[in-house]
């Protein structure tokens, strides 16, 4: 993607001023960011995923004024007779996931990818009826709202005080103060940095695709790094013991040796003794699919055809390695520089397949079996 170029998506910014202008910084209102938008999912085909037992869906609805519970909040999966009917107003039903079912959601959400990919989640489509809402909230992440149908009303504040209200099903916040507000209409987009207050109310029947970016907290990187590390740690650290033969009598039996630290500090020196452990466990962590993620384990081509990668696929690259869903690959010469383009792009032509090495056209070949990338003949 060329990041100097100005995009309709962006207003007619450059995915390059754009990141450097509101990027984590400040709200855009987009108008027509993509003219004449119409939804690859319409209502029924929205509803039938909801009633799928792998996808993931929630239903949220808002009782009417003096209601005994304002909110009610439910996991799928829903038939349709578990949701409410369409004339009533005030609920909204959000389907998680939609770009790895649907390959016309996952070209919509590769538009976004002057964001890396790393940092891409989902996107999640919402249905609402009329007053359809899922209250003051902020997420912390980064996120767009694109109209894909009918109108919603947002209304947005930069909010310092970000407690919640106690005892409900959702995180309403307890005291919204919003600065902005404006209606979207099918086309129109929304971005919002992290931590942006906002509440959006659907104004009649409506639909809206929030394209999600993941952001790991500092503790949940942490937990998952060493987690992983630690499932490696026999390899690298060995199965020596601690032994201790100049260990002298003690008369406080309480404390711990100095010796038996030492030893602890050097296992741990030795976890992290290869130059390459943090970056190798991260990219895995980094493209290991979602738990709920099913391949279809079965050929689709052979690795002379050009490929493409399967839109459930996660594939990146650092310096080193090449990742690919949760697993790691060493790559170097003109094996590094295929299959990071094939990472970047998501197809490699036949012309650059053939190129390969006869150990990665292997490794390809097994990834076709998986069902992680497609002949594309």
């Amino acid at each position: 993607m060329n990041i100097d170029t100005p995009l309709q998506l962006l207003g007619g910014l450059a995915p390059k001023t754009f990141m450097q202008r509101h990027w984590q910084k400040k709200p855009l209102v987009i108008r027509q960011a993509i003219p004449g938008f119409v939804p690859p999912l319409d209502r029924s085909d929205l509803l039938d995923l909801a009633a799928q037992e792998e996808v993931q869906s929630r239903l949220v609805v808002q009782a009417s004024e003096g209601g005994k519970q304002p909110w009610r909040f439910k996991h799928g999966p829903f038939g349709r007779k578990a949701l409410p009917p369409f004339k009533q107003t005030g609920w909204t039903l959000l389907v998680q996931g939609v770009d790895l079912l649907d390959e016309r959601v996952h070209a919509l959400m590769n538009q976004f990818r002057f964001v890396p990919d790393a940092r891409l989640d989902d996107v999640m489509v919402s249905y609402a009826t009329d007053g359809g809402g899922v209250g003051p909230h902020f997420d912390s992440y980064d996120v767009f709202l694109l109209q894909a149908h009918g109108q919603r009303r947002w209304r947005i504040g930069k909010q310092k005080d970000l407690s919640l209200q106690p005892g409900m099903p959702l995180k309403i916040l307890a005291h919204f103060e919003p600065e902005m507000e404006f209606v979207l209409n099918p086309g129109d987009m929304l971005y919002l940095p992290p931590r942006y207050a906002h509440d959006g109310i659907a104004e009649g029947e409506c639909m809206t695709y929030s394209i999600g970016f993941r952001a790991p907290s500092r503790s949940e990187l942490a937990g998952e790094l060493l987690q992983r590390l630690a499932e490696d740690a026999g390899d690298a650290v060995g199965e020596g013991l601690y032994a201790d033969p100049k260990q002298a009598a003690v008369a406080q039996a309480g404390q711990i040796p100095d010796t038996l630290v030492a030893f602890a500090r050097k296992a741990l020196e030795d976890a992290l003794r290869d130059p390459l452990a943090l970056q190798r466990i991260l990219g895995e962590y980094l493209t290991e699919p979602k738990g709920h993620v099913l391949f279809d384990a079965e050929a689709t081509g052979e690795a002379d055809a050009g490929l493409v990668l399967d839109r459930r696929t996660r594939m990146a690259y650092d310096a080193k390695h090449v990742f690919i869903n949760g697993e790691s690959f060493l790559a170097s010469g003109r094996d590094a520089q295929l299959m990071r383009l094939l990472a970047d792009e998501r197809v490699l032509g036949a012309t650059s397949v053939k190129r390969l090495s006869a150990p990665a056209r292997e490794l390809v070949q097994d990834w076709l079996e998986a069902g992680w990338i497609h002949g594309d003949n």
